[in-house]
C-alpha cells in the first residue's frame, strides 16, 4: 500500500525554531516517514505508511509528542443526536463504529440520552464523515436545516419518532385486540363451535400479518443491521421470538388446510401479535419516562430570554436574542429577564439569580457589577453593556456542561457494556438449548413455546438504562441546585470521598477583610464626647460609632485593604464621612491625618510607640484580638489610644454549618492556608476543622493533597483561585467555588455556582444517592434476567409446588415482563429528583 498524508493544525509556533521542533517530534511518531511544517499556515503534514500504523494510533501519538514539545494540535468535540437505537447493544455498535473512524480520538455513546460525544483531530476527519459512519452502521443522526437550531431539529426528530411509535401501537391494538379476544374465546369455549371452523385460523393469519410485518418491521430492520455489524441486540431477540411463533402457526395452518396434522393443530398467531404490541407499548412508556430524566436541561433551556431591548443609533429597539453582540447597551426593566451576560453601566436594582446559582436571596446590583443572562431584574431599571452573548453566556456554558456530563460514560457503565455485549448471544444459545432439551423431553410445541418465552423475556434494555438514566437525573438534580459535575466519572468518584481539603481564603472565609470589633479604651481624655468609658451599652455603641467615623474618615485617603475595610464598615452603618486633611502614609506603620480638627493616627503598636501615644490599657485587648486571628488596628485621637479596631477575613455565612454537615457524612475536614500556625488554628477551632496545613506556599498545595492521598484518603480539594488549580487537578475530586476564577473551574471536576460551602456536602450526598440508585437499578436489571430467563426456560416445571402458569410461561406474559423491567429501571432513576440535599 502506498504512503498517505494527513495534515493537522498546530498552535503555539512563534519562530523557525518552533517549526524545527514540531517537525523533529512529528518524525518520531511510529510509521511516519516524513513531516513538513508550514509556518505561515501553522500546519504540519505527515507522510506515513498505513501498513505500519493506523490513523487513530498515529493521531494520538502525534498529539502527545507535539504537546510534550510545548505546542498543541487542537482537537474538536462534536455531539451527535442519534436516532434508531433500541438497546445498549445498539449504543455499543455505534460507539465501536465511530472509534474505528480515522482521526477519532475517543467516541462514547449514551443510550439514555441518545447522543454520541466524539473527540477528533480536525485535520484527519470531520462531522460529515462521522455522520456517514453512523448511517453506514444502520442508524441515523439528527441534522439541521439552514437557519435551524440543533435543539429544535432534535426535538422535531424525537417527536416524529414518538408519532411513528404511536402509529405502530395503534395498528398493533387494532389488529391484536380482536385476535386475542377471538383466540381466548375459542380456547375457553365462549363463542360457539363456529370458532373451530378452518376459515377462522385464516382470519387469525389475516389479523396477525399486519402486526408481524408493519408493527414488527422495525425489529426486522434493526436485527438485520445488528447482524450485519457483527453483533446482536434486542431487535434480534424480538424478531426471532415472534417470527418463530408466526411461521410455525402459518405452517400448521397450511398443513391442516391440506389435510395433515403432522405439525400439530394449535396456532400461536395471537402470541406473536401480542408480543409485538406489548413491546411497542413498553417502548413508548420507556421513551416517555426517559424524557423526564432530561427535564433539568429543558428547564435550563427554557430560562433563556427570547428577545433583548438594546440601544442602537440612539433608539431603543427589541431584537431577537441571537442578534445581540458584544458591546451592545441593553436595557432591562423591573420584572424582566436579563437576556445576556454583561456589566452594569447605569442603574441600581436587585436580581434574582436563583435559577443559575440556587441562591434564593436576590443579589444587589449597581454600576460595575456583573449580571448573568436568564436571571430576573426585580426592582430598578438597569442599563448594562453586553460582554458575553450566544454560546459564551454563563447559561449556555452551564447547559453545555450539563449535557456533556449527562452524555458521558461513568466507569461503572463500562463493565455493564462488556456484559451486554455477550448477553444477547448467550440468550440465543440458551433459547436453542431450551428448544432441544424440551423437544426431547416434552415434544416440539411445548419446546417452541419455551424458546419464544426465553427470547422475548430477556431484557438487555434494562441493563443498558440502569446507569445512564441515574446519571442524567443526578447531574440534572445537581444543576438545579447550582452544582455542576464536569462528567459522570466525577459524580461517581465523589461518593468514595473520606477527606475534604478546604482552601481558607475565599472558601471558608469571604476573602476580603472586614471590621469585626471596635474595642474602646478604658480612659479617654476630653475629646468633646458626651460619655467617656461608660458601661451603658447604647452609649458605648454611640462612642464606637464616633470613633469608627474618625478612623474611616482618615482612611479615605488610603488604598490599603485594611483601611478600605474600615471605610466600608462605616458606610454600611450609614455614617457620613469627612475628607481627611494632611493625610500621610507612614510605611510599615500606618497613617496620620486630621479630621474635624483632631489629629488621627491609625496603625500598629510600633506607630503608637513611635508617636509616644498613651496606650490606655489597650495592649491586652489587642493581644486578645490577635489570638483570635484578627489584625489589631490601633486608633489614636490627639495622642490618646482611643480604640482597637479588629479586622479579619470573616468566616462566610454557612461555612460552620457546611463543615458540620461534612462531619455527619463521615468526612475528615482539613484546611490549607498561608497564614501562620496560630492564626490558622484559631480559624480552624472556630469552624470545627480537623486538620490544619498552615504557612502553605501556593506551589505546595498540590503536594499537601498528595500527602493525604498517600495516607490512604480519597481527597476532594475545594478552592477558588488560580493557585488552587494544581491542587484541584491532584485531588481525586476537584471542587471549584463558582465565584472564583475560570482557571480553577476548568481544572475542577465539580463547580459550585452558588459559591457557598454548604454545596460541598450537598454534592457528596447527591453522589451517594446517585450511586445507590445505580446499584438498585443494576440489581433489578441483572436480577430480573437471572431469575426470569430460567423460569421462561422451564426450570420450574421440575418443581411440584410451582404455579402452573410459571411451569410453562406464556410468551405474552414474558413480553409484558420485559416491557415492565425497562420502565421500572427508568422510574426508579426518577426517584432521585425527590432527594433532599439539605438533610444529612
Amino acid at each position: 500500500m502506498s504512503e498517505q498524508q494527513l495534515t493537522f493544525p498546530v498552535i503555539g509556533m512563534t519562530c523557525a525554531n518552533c517549526v524545527a521542533a514540531v517537525e523533529r517530534n512529528s518524525k518520531k511518531v511510529e510509521g511516519v516517514t516524513n513531516a513538513v511544517v508550514n509556518f505561515a499556515s501553522e500546519k504540519v503534514t505527515v507522510t506515513y505508511d498505513p501498513e505500519a500504523v493506523g490513523v487513530k494510533e498515529l493521531t494520538a501519538d502525534l498529539i502527545n509528542r507535539v504537546k510534550k514539545a510545548g505546542y498543541q494540535i487542537p482537537t474538536a468535540t462534536v455531539e451527535l443526536p442519534l436516532v434508531g437505537m433500541t438497546c445498549a447493544n445498539c449504543a455499543n455498535t455505534i460507539e465501536r463504529t465511530l472509534n474505528k473512524v480515522e482521526g477519532v480520538i475517543e467516541a462514547t455513546v449514551n443510550f439514555a440520552s441518545e447522543r454520541a460525544s466524539v473527540s477528533y483531530a480536525p485535520g484527519a476527519t470531520n462531522r460529515d464523515q462521522l455522520v456517514a459512519a453512523v448511517r453506514k452502521a444502520g442508524y441515523d443522526v439528527v441534522v439541521t436545516e439552514a437557519g435551524e437550531e440543533l435543539e429544535d431539529a432534535e426535538a422535531a426528530a424525537r417527536e416524529a419518532e414518538i408519532r411513528h411509535q404511536w402509529t405502530r401501537l395503534t395498528v398493533g391494538l387494532i389488529f391484536s385486540a380482536p385476535l386475542i379476544i377471538l383466540t381466548m374465546g375459542r380456547d375457553f369455549g365462549l363463542i360457539g363451535e363456529w370458532a373451530h371452523a378452518p376459515w377462522v385460523n385464516w382470519l387469525f393469519l389475516a389479523l396477525a400479518t399486519p402486526v408481524q410485518f408493519y408493527v414488527g418491521w422495525d425489529y426486522y430492520t434493526g436485527a438485520y443491521k445488528a447482524l450485519r455489524n457483527g453483533s446482536a441486540n434486542m431487535d434480534v431477540l424480538v424478531a426471532m421470538g415472534t417470527t418463530v411463533a408466526y411461521v410455525y402457526s402459518a405452517i400448521v395452518l397450511v398443513a391442516t388446510t391440506l389435510g395433515t396434522t403432522a405439525f400439530g393443530t394449535f396456532v400461536y398467531f395471537e402470541t406473536a401479535a401480542a408480543i409485538l404490541t406489548l413491546i411497542v407499548l413498553g417502548k413508548l412508556l420507556e421513551v416517555r419516562a426517559k424524557g423526564r430524566t432530561s427535564e433539568a436541561i429543558k428547564k435550563l433551556m427554557g430560562l433563556q430570554a427570547k428577545t433583548a431591548r438594546v440601544v442602537r443609533d440612539g433608539q431603543e429597539r427589541d431584537i431577537p436574542i441571537a442578534e445581540v453582540v458584544q458591546g451592545d447597551v441593553v436595557i432591562v426593566r423591573p420584572g424582566e429577564k436579563i437576556p445576556v451576560d454583561g456589566i452594569v453601566a447605569e442603574g441600581h436594582s436587585t436580581v434574582d439569580e436563583s435559577m443559575i446559582t440556587g441562591e434564593s436571596m436576590p443579589v444587589e446590583k449597581k454600576t460595575g457589577d456583573e449580571v448573568i443572562g436568564a436571571t430576573i431584574n426585580k426592582q430598578g431599571l438597569l442599563k448594562f453593556e453586553a460582554t458575553k452573548v450566544g454560546r459564551e453566556t454563563a447559561l449556555s456554558q452551564i447547559i453545555r456542561l450539563v449535557e456533556q456530563a449527562q452524555g458521558s460514560k461513568a466507569p461503572i457503565q463500562r463493565l455493564v457494556d462488556q456484559i451486554s455485549a455477550y448477553f444477547v448471544p448467550a440468550v440465543i444459545v440458551l433459547a436453542l438449548l431450551t428448544l432441544g432439551v424440551w423437544w426431547a423431553a416434552d415434544g416440539f410445541v411445548p419446546a417452541l413455546v419455551r424458546l419464544t418465552a426465553v427470547l422475548v423475556i430477556a431484557c438487555p434494555c434494562a441493563m443498558g438504562l440502569a446507569t445512564p438514566t441515574s446519571i442524567m437525573v443526578g447531574v440534572g438534580k445537581g444543576a438545579e441546585n447550582g452544582i455542576l459535575f464536569k462528567n459522570s466519572a466525577a459524580l461517581e468518584q465523589a461518593h468514595k470521598l473520606n477527606a475534604i481539603v478546604l482552601d481558607k481564603t475565599g472558601t471558608i472565609t469571604k476573602g476580603e477583610p472586614a471590621v469585626t470589633d471596635v474595642v474602646v479604651g478604658e480612659m479617654i481624655e476630653d475629646l468633646g464626647l458626651k460619655i467617656k468609658g461608660s458601661s451603658d451599652q447604647s452609649s458605648i455603641f454611640n462612642l464606637q460609632s464616633q470613633l469608627l467615623y474618625l478612623a474611616a474618615s482618615a482612611e479615605r485617603g488610603s488604598e490599603h485593604p485594611l483601611g478600605e475595610a474600615i471605610v466600608r464598615s462605616a458606610q454600611e452603618k450609614g455614617l457620613t464621612l469627612s475628607e481627611p486633611v494632611g493625610f500621610e502614609g507612614i510605611a510599615g506603620h500606618g497613617i496620620a491625618a486630621d479630621i474635624d480638627g483632631r489629629h488621627i493616627l491609625i496603625g500598629n503598636l510600633r506607630l503608637m510607640k513611635r508617636e509616644n501615644v498613651t496606650l490606655n490599657g489597650l495592649v491586652p485587648k489587642a493581644e486578645q484580638l490577635q489570638n483570635q486571628a484578627k489584625t489589631a488596628m490601633w486608633l489614636a485621637v490627639d495622642g490618646q489610644a482611643s480604640a482597637i479596631i479588629g479586622v479579619a477575613d470573616v468566616i462566610k455565612e454557612g461555612s460552620k454549618e457546611a463543615i458540620s454537615a461534612m462531619h455527619k457524612l463521615g468526612l475528615t475536614v482539613a484546611m490549607m492556608t498561608g497564614d501562620n500556625q496560630a492564626t490558622a488554628e484559631a480559624i480552624a477551632a472556630e469552624v470545627g476543622i480537623d486538620r490544619v496545613f498552615a504557612e502553605v506556599l501556593p506551589g505546595d498545595k498540590a503536594s499537601n493533597v498528595a500527602q493525604m492521598q498517600e495516607e490512604g484518603y480519597k481527597v476532594a480539594m475545594v478552592g477558588d483561585g488560580i493557585n488552587d488549580a494544581p491542587a484541584l487537578a491532584q485531588a481525586d475530586v476537584g471542587i471549584a467555588i463558582g465565584t472564583g476564577t475560570d482557571v480553577a473551574m476548568e481544572a475542577a471536576d465539580v463547580t459550585l455556582m452558588r459559591g457557598d460551602l454548604r454545596s460541598v456536602p450537598q454534592a457528596i450526598k447527591l453522589s451517594k444517592a446517585t450511586m445507590r440508585n445505580i446499584k438498585e437499578n443494576l440489581v433489578w436489571a441483572f436480577g430480573y434476567n437471572t431469575v426470569l430467563i430460567p423460569v421462561a426456560a422451564g426450570v420450574l416445571a421440575l418443581v411440584s409446588w410451582a404455579p402452573e402458569f410459571l411451569k410453562q410461561l406464556n410468551p405474552i406474559l414474558a413480553a409484558g415482563a420485559m416491557a415492565v423491567s425497562s420502565i421500572s429501571v427508568v422510574s426508579n432513576s426518577l426517584r432521585l429528583r425527590r432527594v433532599k440535599l439539605d438533610r444529612y
